[in-house]
């Protein structure tokens, strides 16, 4: 189909932005508008500033590099990590300096300088995925396009840091990723494109991590190729209905309390995995806990209490049901299966 025809057929769209992708098309029930003024010459490459930190901003640094002109990348100034606490580059940083991308990590952009050279960058648009530091009204105007941003949820749902744990902590049956033009508030902006995906009953934090960081690389991908075009998808505000918050992770979280419920400890142990890992005391010792399930076992005994326990796994008991703890990890060592941690507790013969 000519782009003329796709331009004339996604102005007449009005149906929310949550998308299939088709190749070489604008995708079906995206609603986007032609903008005879944003059309970019073929033969020109958008100007991206792209802002991002950890591994889950790399596939879209990526994407943006892709068919476009990165000028420049900000990520978080390097810090101190590993055992010798030695000064680290972020994930992103080391993706930009391989690509030959100049690299900016000022501490904050909120002073005249960081502005004037954010605004020398002369950039078309500013892509932020888990950039860290909040961005000025300043420069959220700077780009010819504004700002656009890759939140790894279904928005209102799961607004700022941890959407992805968040997510599976709450026992939500599907997430997605949102490419969003961003404002002021905290992840309040229009949203422009999104796609949802379903989260699998065992699926881990870092499993969800990986596939929406692909997922939101391919929405970002399509909504800078519309763009490209000329084709701008419109933004839909978001709902002021189910708006729930994702706050910070921290390692205090992961300690695990007994007295829950076998369902809720069961997805804690999913959604902290890689980090901060579950944390609880079994058997006398605190152990960290990398994988665990929950059983709808009917029993009298105080939480905390060890029910059984085979090669299959240790069942301790909760305020409600078991947990049978899968993979476990002691002080100092790595994580072992249940049947390697019975072996090593020769301590424990009434539960073999």
């Amino acid at each position: 189909m000519p782009l003329s025809a796709l331009v004339a057929k996604s102005a007449r769209a009005t149906v929310h932005p949550i998308y299939q992708f088709h190749a070489a098309t604008v995708p079906a029930s995206t609603s986007a508008v032609a903008n005879p003024h944003s059309l970019l010459p073929n033969s020109s490459l958008m100007r991206i500033i792209f802002a991002g930190t950890p591994d889950f901003a790399v596939a879209s640094l990526r994407a943006a590099a892709q068919r476009h002109e990165v000028v420049a990348v900000y990520t978080q100034p390097d810090r101190p990590a590993g055992r010798g606490r030695g000064l680290t580059p972020s994930p992103v940083k080391l993706e930009a300096t391989a690509r030959g991308i100049p690299v900016f990590q000022p501490p904050t952009l909120r002073s005249p300088e960081a502005l004037a050279t954010l605004r020398s960058l002369d950039a078309d648009l500013m892509v932020v995925v888990a950039y860290g530091l909040i961005l000025p009204k300043a420069v959220l105007a700077a780009p010819t396009h504004g700002c656009w941003n890759v939140h790894a949820s279904l928005l209102p749902r799961w607004r700022g840091a941890a959407p992805i744990q968040r997510a599976i902590e709450a026992g939500d049956t599907e997430t997605g990723v949102c490419l969003m033009q961003m404002e002021a508030g905290l992840d309040t902006g229009p949203v422009l494109l999104s796609q949802r995906i379903e989260i699998g009953e065992q699926e881990t934090g870092g499993q969800l991590h990986d596939r929406l960081a692909a997922l939101g690389a391919q929405v970002l991908s399509d909504g800078l190729g519309l763009l490209r075009a000329g084709i701008r998808p419109v933004a839909q505000p978001q709902p002021a209905e189910g708006v729930t918050y994702a706050h910070k992770l921290d390692k205090a979280q992961a300690r695990l309390d007994w007295a829950q419920s076998a369902q809720e400890l069961a997805r804690r142990v999913r959604a902290f995995n890689p980090w901060p890992v579950a944390e609880a005391i079994l058997a006398g010792e605190r152990v960290r806990l990398h994988g665990a399930v929950a059983l709808e076992l009917a029993h009298q005994q105080p939480p905390g209490t060890l029910l059984a326990a085979s090669k299959q796994g240790i069942d301790i008991a909760c305020g409600q049901g078991a947990l049978r703890v899968r993979v476990l990890q002691r002080a100092g060592g790595k994580a072992i299966t249940a049947a390697d941690y019975l072996n090593a507790r020769r301590d424990l013969p009434a539960l073999r």
